[in-house]
């Protein structure tokens, strides 16, 4: 495999900066990210390489993380400041920009909620202008999460969370990333994919039915809801499940199963022990409870009746200021919290389709030679594959591939002990496997982006 380095990273950033393609914003829609001109590509290539080398130094047996923006100081307003503003410090004298100077920098800039400010001057060269300090509400694109935060403004910004690992945007919008010597760039995340959606319409189809019986009885007006919503309400808490496994570095699987499956697999069976089952009630449904409740809280709070009937959804509900809004939005990602917790043991996190938490400590049965290979997606909808000998993966990753295998019906969420996330699914009549990436709408350059 022939590695990418800095100078191939910086191609791509130029390629897409000014060719007016889509990228995709840390919000989750596709958007057009031509605009201001990047400055010289020998500046450009400087910047990157500077960062990649200091990426893989220390600073007193410390790794170094930092966030850097490359825009002037003029430009940003003296009076803001987070959570919805940057509050931006001018030195009184710049300082170089040179890998020795992040090395000693870094440490004091908190990764998830402060950048550096760098600037090129008339002569082109490069420096350290200050710091910025923008809060920690942006994570929330990659963990999961809705309070309201405005986007960076639209000038280069870095990433630069481990060694040899620089992730490129626009703002907020997403345009490369260099990663264990390959580049990745903007894809349609297999979260939002199709198939994905299509597997979940009977259960949306359960809540609007629960939604449209709760506005029936009553005869104050309400809001319609954009039909997306629940779908965004659950992308947020598997996207809060999978930051707070991976942060636990521990590793864990979730399996979701049919609910004829699912409730199959809690008596005796061939597929699945679930050590620890949880008794049929309310308890074990919760997540389906809050969901209907946050749609008619915000269906409610909306209504208007001097008013011709509006139509809310995700941007009304980041917005809303509602208490029981609020409360019940707590109540959602405290539950994405204790998901979480529960892969902590060995064995799987059961649930079904319908969002049923069936049970954990799930062992699954039956050898795990059945299988020898799977299918790599190349893209969110498996239409673009590579096959892929199951000996690279370790046993919780043959578990589940053995599962899918037996119960097509099933899906399974693996969270490697590395931080690497899978989609594993019975697909085109093969086991086939997604990865989602620690930043989720990348995958790699293949030439198979949506």
């Amino acid at each position: 495999m022939i590695h990418s380095y800095p100078n191939n990273l910086v191609e791509i950033i130029l390629e897409k900066w000014g060719a007016g393609q889509s990228g995709i914003c840390t919000h989750g829609s596709s958007i057009d990210v031509k605009c201001d001109q990047l400055s010289d590509p020998e500046v450009l290539d400087r910047l990157i390489s500077t960062c990649y080398q200091t990426s893989i130094m220390m600073e007193e047996e410390r790794p170094l993380r930092f966030r850097l923006i490359l825009r002037d100081p003029e430009k940003l307003a003296a009076e803001d400041g987070p959570p919805n503003g940057l509050h931006r410090l001018i030195f009184s004298e710049s300082r170089p920009f040179n890998e020795y100077e992040l090395r000693k920098l870094a440490p004091a800039v908190d990764y998830y909620r402060s950048l550096i400010g760098v600037s090129a001057n008339h002569e082109g060269e490069l420096q350290i202008w200050g710091l910025i300090h923008s809060g920690q509400r942006w994570i929330q694109a990659i963990r999961g999460g809705s309070l309201e935060y405005s986007p960076l403004p639209k000038s280069l910004v870095l990433y630069v969370p481990r060694p040899g690992h620089i992730v490129v945007y626009k703002g907020s919008v997403m345009i490369a990333m260099l990663n264990g010597g390959k580049i990745f760039t903007p894809s349609k995340s297999v979260l939002d994919s199709r198939w994905l959606s299509e597997g979940r319409v009977e259960t949306y189809m359960e809540l609007w039915n629960l939604h449209e019986a709760a506005r029936l009885k009553t005869n104050a007006p309400w809001a319609r809801l954009e039909r997306h919503f629940p779908n965004m309400i659950a992308q947020q808490v598997i996207k809060r499940i999978i930051s707070t496994v991976r942060n636990s570095h521990h590793g864990g699987t979730i399996i979701s199963l049919s609910p004829e499956r699912a409730l199959e697999v809690c008596s005796p069976n061939n597929y699945l022990n679930i050590k620890y089952q949880f008794r049929e009630e309310e308890p074990r449904n919760r997540f389906r409870t809050l969901l209907v409740k946050l749609m008619n809280t915000l269906a409610a709070s909306y209504g208007d009746a001097n008013q011709v009937e509006r139509t809310v959804g995700w941007n009304e509900y980041v917005a809303s200021k509602n208490d029981v809004l609020n409360q019940i939005d707590e109540a959602v990602f405290e539950y994405a919290h204790f998901v979480a917790s529960l892969t902590a043991i060995d064995g799987a996190v059961i649930m079904s389709q319908r969002q049923e938490l069936m049970g954990f400590g799930g062992v699954i049965r039956g050898p795990l030679d059945k299988v020898s290979d799977i299918a790599r997606s190349l893209d969110s909808e498996g239409d673009h594959t590579t096959l892929e000998p199951v000996d690279m993966v370790g046993m919780r990753h043959r578990a589940v591939y053995q599962l899918c295998n037996e119960l097509h019906d099933s899906m399974a969420m693996v969270i490697s002990q590395d931080g690497n996330v899978d989609i594993v699914k019975w697909k085109n009549g093969i086991v086939t496997c997604w990865n989602v990436l620690p930043y989720p709408h990348f995958t790699e350059n293949t030439g198979f982006c949506d």
